[in-house]
């Protein structure tokens, strides 16, 4: 199964290799590199063997390949990092328009896209998933020549798994229905009307991927690792009336039960998981705990039994100067940490500073009242220590 997501991209890249291919002006919606070296030994139509690069991201930067068909063709697309790179690629006609993405489906982090694509002019995007530096080979090939990356479905019985038309009814809204990919890969509900709704797949063991057709299977919006490596779908404006077809598939077991839910879009809720996930600086009305360590004069150390959910504290600054800020766990845990200030502007983001787990911002301030959030990331529980130090600028 193909996996689509749209999304907007901006190109940026640097890159790594002997000689560098040639560069492409307004291709894609931006720059990139010629996969070949140059526009005719980019055709991967009539190519003797796939073409390949090795490319450095950095700064949360894309890298972009440019290919092109002389004929349709069936294309691979793939990127995979070196040591824990992990890579996300998008496929992107001349205009920039997304015509799919994948993160997982090359296995163990990799990303692999096979589709059919008719003559012209392609980029493949690729960025780092953490927003990290990279580096990572991509590969553009046909389907007949050798891949670079294994694959998801190698063994896993996945090219089994039927189409919309084995859909088992999932029943009323506010459900949850808990299965294997092997039990269920697709689910089918009824819409009587315009419905806001969310749907989420929960079981990071499995890392589920989820895919919503519309009437007629006509894709609509896919979803993967929205809160860890569970998916979420959230349709604000609803859906209309009709049949919806939901297609459940994992990256790493199908042999693990995931949870399915469908339920009406609560908007309250949504909020509630931004909260708890770091991804908005909480209201400081007392609606929310958010623990007040004072005005930050030089130094503060504050331990934390920290969760998958954020806990929040306020620091103020008298003046402006520099704020550090640390999340040290000494090996025993993964600490994720965010700074914002009082308009809930974020100004700070990190995990895995340096060569630890550890995590810090270091970011220049003006006077005020910040908000600082620290969380584990990758789930459970443990201790961190909480340092904050204000610098400020000499006379």
């Amino acid at each position: 199964m193909t996996r689509l997501t749209f999304k907007t991209t901006t190109f940026a890249a640097l890159m790594l290799g002997a000689a560098s291919p040639a560069l492409a002006q307004d291709m894609c919606g931006g720059n990139g590199q010629w996969i070949g070296g140059d526009e005719a030994s980019s055709d991967i139509t009539t190519a003797d063997a796939f073409r390949e690069q090795m490319a450095l991201v950095l700064g949360g930067n894309d890298y972009v390949s440019l290919f092109t068909l002389s004929a349709p063709t069936d294309v691979r697309i793939e990127a995979a990092g070196r040591g824990s790179g992990d890579p996300i690629i998008d496929l992107l006609d001349s205009t920039g328009g997304v015509i799919l993405s994948d993160d997982d489906s090359g296995g163990n982090s990799a990303s692999r896209a096979e589709t059919s694509l008719d003559a012209g002019t392609y980029c493949m995007s690729m960025r780092s998933y953490d927003g990290g530096p990279m580096t990572a080979f991509v590969r553009i090939g046909r389907q007949d020549q050798e891949p670079l990356t294994d694959g998801i479905n190698t063994g896993s019985g996945s090219e089994s798994l039927g189409s919309c038309d084995s859909a088992v009814p999932f029943g009323d809204l506010g459900n949850s229905i808990s299965a294997s990919v092997d039990e269920t890969p697709y689910y089918s509900f009824e819409l009587d009307g315009q419905t806001p709704i969310t749907i989420v797949a929960e079981n990071e063991s499995a890392d589920p991927v989820i895919t919503l057709y519309g009437p007629g299977e006509a894709y609509i919006e896919e979803n993967d690792d929205y809160d860890g490596l569970n998916s979420r779908l959230d349709f604000l404006d609803g859906l209309a009336a009709g049949t919806y077809c939901l297609g459940v598939s994992a990256l790493n077991d199908n042999s693990l039960p995931i949870t399915v839910s469908i339920s009406e879009y609560d908007a309250e809720e949504a909020l509630q998981g931004l909260y708890a996930r770091g991804e908005a600086a909480p209201p400081l009305d007392g609606s929310i705990p958010v623990t007040d360590l004072g005005v930050l004069t030089s130094r503060l150390r504050q331990d934390v039994q920290a969760t998958e959910d954020v806990t929040w504290f306020s620091i103020d600054f008298d003046d402006a100067g520099l704020l550090v800020v640390e999340a040290i766990a000494n090996g025993n845990s993964d600490p994720w940490l965010v700074v914002y200030d009082d308009l809930g502007r974020q100004v700070g983001l990190n995990d895995d500073y340096g060569d630890s787990l550890d995590s810090l911002v270091a970011v220049r301030l003006q006077a005020g009242t910040y908000v600082i959030g620290v969380r584990q990331y990758d789930g459970g529980q443990g201790f961190i220590r909480l340092l904050a130090e204000r610098y400020v600028r000499a006379q």
